[in-house]
């Protein structure tokens, strides 16, 4: 039996509250942005490609806030990796959320992998750790835009993702991939 969900555009998110390294909770059902909540969900300290992807994101965080964005980056890894990955990523002004729940993770239509060791990181895999996924969700706690990868590769890029917004943004344009039955007609 499989356990894992998609999201469907336009319906509530799954419940989401986890700790943020430095104290406080992110919680998804208390978030009240202009327009969106980024969840960026990443790997753990053990992923290089992560690495990247979060220090890109801290250095575009005034974008998104300009935009109307909240953001938020969260692992399943501990409070201690979390805080190494804040510390050692230089990210100090991204919330970066830790003890993701891999049930939640399921929810929220994540993939999860084993650990395979060290990586090249020189940083030991945990036996189990969710694999990417970035959601924008609207300021009613709906889902607007998901992107769920199974491989740490090709992940979307901030200056996408900002370009995207702005074009939603000016064109008032809807959530799509909705349609959730197929009618008789489309077989």
């Amino acid at each position: 039996m499989n356990d894992i969900t998609p999201l469907i555009p336009r319906q509530l998110v799954p419940t989401l509250a986890v700790s943020l390294v430095g104290g406080g909770r992110f919680d998804i059902a208390a978030e009240n942005p202009e327009r969106f909540t980024m969840v960026v969900f990443y790997r753990g300290l053990h992923c290089p490609i992560c690495r990247m992807q979060l220090g890109d994101l801290e250095t575009k965080l005034p974008d998104f806030a300009k935009r109307g964005v909240s953001v938020v980056a969260i692992s399943s890894d501990d409070a201690e990796r979390a805080d190494r990955s804040k510390r050692e990523w230089r990210l100090p002004n991204l919330r970066l959320g830790f003890g993701l729940d891999l049930h939640v993770a399921r929810a929220w239509g994540l993939y999860v992998s084993t650990g395979r060791g060290m990586t090249s990181a020189g940083v030991e895999e945990p036996g189990l750790f969710s694999e990417p996924g970035l959601f924008l969700v609207r300021a009613d706690h709906t889902l607007y835009f998901a992107s769920v990868q199974t491989m740490p590769f090709a992940r979307p890029h901030f200056a996408d993702i900002l370009g995207a917004i702005d074009y939603v943004i000016g064109k008032d344009y809807p959530a799509r991939g909705e349609v959730t039955n197929l009618p008789a007609a489309a077989a």
